[in-house]
């Protein structure tokens, strides 16, 4: 496996080695000791899947306590995938990080603890999959307004996202909860 930095050093943009062949392919989407030895060292607790159809927008998702990191894959079709620092004390608190993950290029997304996480899809629908390092805990959940002008992300939508109501009443970075 190959850990590639973003903009933001503490979310990692994971490649694996993928074996293939007149067959199909294979990769390890998960080695702890693997990763562990590349400096990525988690304990995860939970699995979620997820499927969406063209310009579902999820998120930004974060847990004011009991904050989740995240290791974030596609299985089918694609996604971008959006991370934002939450985190005060940090150089980068506030700034975004964007990555076109898709089953194609079987790229993987660490999000650490501390940042708020969403995605559209960008094909026909998206299986999504992430491991988290803490369990979901709904009245510990926030949402950061996926369009705060403050951010400035640009979500690769052709029109009006589809939005859950949480996503739609998120709140804007300098009105939301944070980390110290």
């Amino acid at each position: 496996m190959k850990l590639v930095p973003t903009a933001i050093p503490d979310v990692i943009v994971i490649e694996p080695r993928v074996f293939g062949d007149e067959r199909g392919f294979f990769f390890e989407s998960w080695n702890q000791r693997t990763l562990a030895a590349l400096g990525l060292d988690a304990n995860f607790v939970q699995d979620n899947h997820s499927k969406s159809q063209r310009n579902v927008l999820r998120g930004l998702h974060y847990q004011i306590a009991h904050p989740q990191g995240k290791l974030v894959r596609v299985i089918s079709g694609e996604v971008f995938d959006v991370a934002v620092d939450l985190r005060r004390a940090s150089a980068t608190f506030g700034h975004w990080v964007g990555v076109t993950i898709s089953a194609e290029n079987h790229k993987m997304v660490w999000i650490p603890p501390g940042f708020a996480h969403g995605f559209c899809v960008t094909s026909e629908s998206a299986e999504f999959l992430y491991k988290t390092t803490d369990y979901w805990s709904p009245e510990h959940e926030r949402t950061l307004l996926w369009n705060d002008p403050q951010l400035g992300i640009t979500w690769p939508v052709s029109s009006t996202p589809i939005l859950a109501a949480k996503d739609t009443a998120g709140l804007p970075l300098d009105q939301c909860e944070t980390f110290s």
